[in-house]
């Protein structure tokens, strides 16, 4: 009897997230209990005694919190970035060289892309998926230098999420997918490191690439100013997608 009252207690804790208003459960509770997992009472009995409880304030029945659900994605985060550093750590104990290098890499990889998913804003442009981890994180920096200059930085992961191969391109401040705008002009970048103007990436692959905003540099390049006033954005327009990315500077 006792094992069939603690079992069912249980269960109406576990599925309704009941708490007890008072330390003791009332005996004839523990009868009704007993009776209905006897089979003596009818499942609408028990249940309008539980009902009876609730109305009468001896239990109260709280919303389900979310907490859980997100302490639950955490864990599975946080178990997949262990797993891949395990798998790293592995490699390790590979003596030769290019073979060591050769087990790194693609962890390596799924290491920052699992990051970059973790905490990032996505971006889904065709066949390429963008990730950014906003301003003031790392390779995202905004400063105003002691000459006056404002200089802006911002680093993506760009992964390949398609069949087949794709490029990033910019080859040169005048002819670039990317820029900054500030609703009535667009910036060019000072900087960048698309090897050769372009970023190709197979079917899967991922890559991070930078690109600062400051001095101009020519080559129908411009340089940077900033305004408290207005609002900036990061614009990517590219032929397979275009999206505005908001900075927000300050």
């Amino acid at each position: 009897m006792k094992t069939a009252i603690t079992a069912i207690a249980a269960i109406l804790l576990v599925a309704t997230s009941v708490s007890l208003a008072y330390a003791e459960v009332p005996a004839w509770v523990k009868n009704n209990a007993g009776w209905w997992a006897d089979g003596t009472i009818s499942d609408g009995e028990f249940v309008n005694a539980i009902q009876h409880l609730i109305k009468s304030g001896l239990i109260s029945v709280s919303a389900h919190s979310e907490k859980p659900m997100t302490s639950d994605v955490s864990d599975n985060t946080d178990s997949k970035l262990a797993e891949l550093e395990a798998e790293l750590e592995k490699c390790s104990e590979i003596t030769k060289a290019y073979k060591r290098l050769d087990c790194e890499k693609p962890i390596k990889q799924a290491i920052k892309i699992h990051e970059y998913k973790s905490g990032a804003q996505q971006f889904d442009l065709g066949p390429i998926t963008y990730y950014w981890t906003g301003l003031g994180s790392e390779g995202n920096e905004f400063e105003i230098t002691a000459t006056g200059q404002p200089l802006l930085s911002i680093r993506m992961l760009a992964e390949n999420t398609s069949s087949e191969i794709a490029a990033l391109n910019c080859t040169s401040p005048q002819i670039c997918a990317y820029d900054v705008w500030d609703g009535s002009k667009a910036f060019k970048y000072s900087g960048m490191d698309f090897t050769s103007g372009q970023i190709v990436l197979n079917p899967g692959d991922a890559r991070e690439f930078n690109i600062l905003f400051g001095p101009n540099i020519g080559y129908g390049g411009t340089e940077f100013e900033y305004d408290s006033s207005k609002d900036y954005v990061f614009r990517i327009s590219e032929d397979f997608g275009s999206a505005n990315i908001p900075l927000n500077l300050e």
